[in-house]
């Protein structure tokens, strides 16, 4: 590993989410999230796929545990489901879910693996959804009485807690433009859904650390957005600038500002619910570590004629691709990091690389080994633009791999591989990939 040393108390882990890698979907008392919804219905995943099993996590985690020990890591970035804690998002927890997690835990633990709880990954409970979800206020009050129950439950053993991942993917992805669940089609009228997202996350921080949570953060997606350049100047375009100054405000600032400063960006204010203001002193509660979910930067330019956004979105190109379809830009990392702390300076506490990866077409070959260089070079690059970005005075204190297993893509199925840990799905057999033993080898020698 040529990479430069990082800390000695650098924290390295592994990311999973409970939707994606679980399974058991109608097990253990779990009621219907709206991804199961989303999954059953025609036309949404591709190749009809579902997540009823996924990578059978449920079943297997003392497996997917001595995995993870195996590889060296210090934490485990995992999620609870809601619908599995609470089957309708409301009223008394279900106590088959809250022994599920009180075993995974109990066994990371054990491991010496410290666990990093994630308490939303976009699995709202479909009874929630059914009532609003995140466009009505209630559901973020819901979300505080959630927080509060896991948080009594499992504040004895989680050292670190992201209360939603990525609330911009759930808006966005899941309400502007339908690709995700719950797969409304809202476009600017879907930001309300931040504000909302924003009030549950204030509401857990003051649950969580009310249960004893001594470490309490966000991890938000974020990318450095591109303009296009003039195809005659190669410079950009007036109305370029001000499509990427609209589009950092709606993917990035909006999610950034609100927890870290109490304000949204003035792009956004119009587009926000009544009252919002009044939310803010509760969404911006003090952090102390700060998230940061990286893939990719995102081009963009004036819109076209007849477009009703702001701005449109262009593929960034001259890079090699993932088969997510993300350009590799290692150095959008380092860019964004440096900006992000030059921005927030003041109001930032330490980051955490919450979660950076890649998907290839692997697969495990005559030799019975999965080779996967292309994660092994992606994986360098970035860690190599993490350090450049500490060595420029970015408060960086852990990195976590997206993922440790292959596991449910969302509305791309299982085609995606994100694993350092290939997953036959008809046999459930777990294969760790060339870049496990290379990741193992780094945490051996940072």
């Amino acid at each position: 590993m040529e990479n430069p040393a990082f800390p000695p108390d650098f924290l390295w882990g592994v990311s999973t989410s409970a939707f994606q890698i679980e399974g058991a979907t109608s097990e253990g008392g779990r009621g219907p999230s709206i991804w199961d919804t989303f999954t059953a219905t025609d036309g949404k995943i591709a190749r009809g796929e579902h997540a009823n099993v996924a990578a059978d996590h449920y079943h297997r985690y003392p497996e997917d545990i001595a995995l993870m020990a195996e590889l060296g890591v210090g934490a485990y970035r995992m999620s609870f489901a809601w619908p599995r804690i609470q089957p309708d998002g409301k009223g008394s927890p279900n106590a088959e879910g809250l022994d599920f997690y009180d075993r995974l835990l109990d066994n990371v633990c054990e491991a010496g693996i410290a666990p990093v709880a994630t308490l939303y990954h976009w699995d709202t409970p479909q009874a929630l959804e059914d009532t609003g979800g995140w466009l009505a206020r209630d559901t973020a009050k819901r979300f505080g009485e959630y927080a509060a129950i896991v948080g009594e439950r499992f504040a004895d053993r989680v050292k670190m807690w992201i209360p939603l991942n990525e609330p911009m993917v759930m808006s966005i992805y899941g309400y502007a433009i339908g690709e995700y669940a719950p797969g409304q089609f809202l476009l600017l009228d879907a930001i309300p859904t931040a504000q909302y997202q924003h009030l549950a996350h204030g509401l857990a921080v003051q649950a969580l650390r009310a249960a004893g949570a001594t470490s309490v953060g966000t991890a938000n997606n974020h990318s450095p957005i591109w303009a296009a350049a003039d195809s005659n100047t190669d410079e950009d375009t007036d109305e370029d600038a001000a499509a990427a100054d609209w589009l950092d405000a709606l993917i990035n600032r909006t999610y950034a500002e609100p927890v870290l400063l109490g304000s949204y960006p003035e792009q956004i204010v119009e587009h926000l619910p009544a009252g919002f203001a009044d939310d803010l002193p509760t969404i911006a509660q003090p952090l102390d570590f700060y998230g940061v979910n990286y893939y990719e930067p995102q081009g963009v330019a004036a819109p076209g004629e007849g477009n009703p956004l702001p701005f449109e979105l262009q593929a960034v190109e001259g890079y090699p691709m993932t088969t997510n379809d993300s350009p590799i830009v290692p150095h959008g990392l380092r860019e964004l990091l440096v900006s992000f702390h030059d921005r927030y300076r003041e109001h930032l506490p330490p980051i955490h690389i919450t979660e950076n990866g890649c998907s290839f077409a692997d697969e495990v070959g005559a030799d019975g080994a999965v080779h996967d260089p292309e994660r092994i070079d992606f994986l360098e690059g970035h860690l190599a633009a993490v350090r450049q970005a500490m060595d420029a005075g970015v408060d960086v204190r852990g990195y976590f791999v997206w993922s440790l297993l292959d596991n449910f893509e969302w509305s791309k199925g299982y085609a995606p591989r994100f694993g350092l840990v290939h997953v036959d799905y008809e046999t459930q057999k777990r294969t760790p990939k060339d870049s496990f033993a290379w990741y193992q080898e780094l945490l051996r020698h940072e």
